[in-house]
């Protein structure tokens, strides 16, 4: 397994945070030329390699690109620290070294993809792939820990906020725009409370202030706010968005980065049934798991319209964190069960075929 952690060691010190992934992307496509695969890096960056000649195609999409913050790498107890070791070229490495295995495979196209700018609510990388394939089942690489896999992420809106006013003197009793930010702020909570109600997490709006800013001159004082909105499957967004502009009186709103929520379907999924029986074999039960985040698995799960599930080692808690790290045992077993997965995606592909 020396040369699959090497792999994941030499991809995380190419520091490649969303828009300046491409030096990452050439040493994953030389990495996975080497090991036989047809590879190629396309116009907006992603890296690609494809090995096996089958006619059912696996596609594997993970992530190249990385949050900012660099992190010093080390391996402590086992644990191999860095940006990006869990978020996710820990997944996505795993893709690789276990396709590798899969080469002149009949039974089965295995591509890997790491995507760019999926960090940067853009999903640039994804939205490419969209145009270029048509595959027969997808596993988004984002950890979800060796025996468990997700089947869901909720969606995503942010929003820029902007008020202004004439300046006042401090003596007056005339808002301040903060105090009209505040007041939005408030009007947003208790919406956001009541709609949650006896709700469970994945069904709830969860909004954040992701930043906040004032600034004056002599003639005007001002409030910049972005706002986040985590939001549950079926929410009418065009509605939400029409109540906030009601609020937001005098207030200039630009809304972006929006992602509907998407889950998959557990049943009559061929990926369930081979992530159960992987997982199972290497003495584990499988997990079922939904995100409060967002992944590519919003972009392309409800346009390619198969089988999807996301996995990968590592703990999510630790995304985007200064304590990002991967422990390496989990990354060793993920390799394992997502050979057996392939393996075992090729044999029901098969049975499908022969059924046709």
């Amino acid at each position: 397994m020396k040369e699959s952690l090497d792999l994941l060691l030499n991809l995380i010190k190419i520091y490649s945070p969303s828009r300046n992934e491409r030096k990452a992307s050439e040493y994953l496509s030389n990495w996975m030329k080497k090991k036989g695969f047809r590879t190629w890096v396309d116009e907006v960056g992603n890296c690609i390699g494809q090995i096996g000649n089958g006619r059912f195609h696996l596609f594997l999409l993970g992530h190249i690109d990385t949050v900012e913050g660099e992190i010093p790498i080390r391996i402590e107890n086992n644990n191999l620290y860095g940006r990006g070791s869990v978020d996710a070229k820990g997944p996505l490495c795993a893709f690789a070294f276990a396709a590798s295995q899969f080469i002149n495979y009949a039974d089965l196209t295995i591509t890997v993809a790491g995507a760019v700018e999926e960090e940067a609510a853009t999903s640039k990388g994804a939205r490419f792939l969209l145009k270029n394939f048509t595959p027969n089942a997808v596993i988004i690489g984002e950890p979800s820990g060796w025996e468990a896999i997700t089947l869901g992420y909720k969606g995503r809106l942010l929003m820029n906020y902007h008020i202004s006013t004439p300046m006042t003197h401090s003596a007056s009793d005339s808002k301040t725009p903060g105090e009209i930010a505040f007041d939005m702020w408030s009007k947003i909570q208790n919406y956001c409370a009541n709609f949650n109600k006896n709700k469970k997490m994945f069904d709830q709006i969860n909004p954040s202030i992701r930043s906040i800013n004032s600034g004056k001159d002599y003639l005007v004082q001002w409030i910049d706010m972005v706002i986040g909105f985590r939001l549950p499957l079926g929410f009418d967004i065009e509605s939400f968005k029409e109540l906030i502009y009601d609020w937001a009186k005098g207030a200039k709103i630009n809304f972006y980065g929006e992602e509907k929520a998407f889950k998959a379907d557990k049943k009559n999924n061929p990926l369930v049934t081979a992530f159960n029986r992987a997982i199972k074999e290497d003495g584990g039960r499988a997990l079922y798991k939904v995100k409060s985040g967002t992944s590519d698995m919003n972009v392309v799960g409800p346009v390619w319209e198969c089988p999807i599930v996301a996995y990968g080692p590592g703990d999510s808690s630790l995304d985007h964190t200064p304590n990002e790290h991967i422990n390496i045992n989990e990354y060793y077993k993920s390799i394992n069960i997502l050979r057996k997965v392939i393996k075992i995606y090729g044999e029901i592909s098969l049975v499908h075929m022969k059924s046709d």
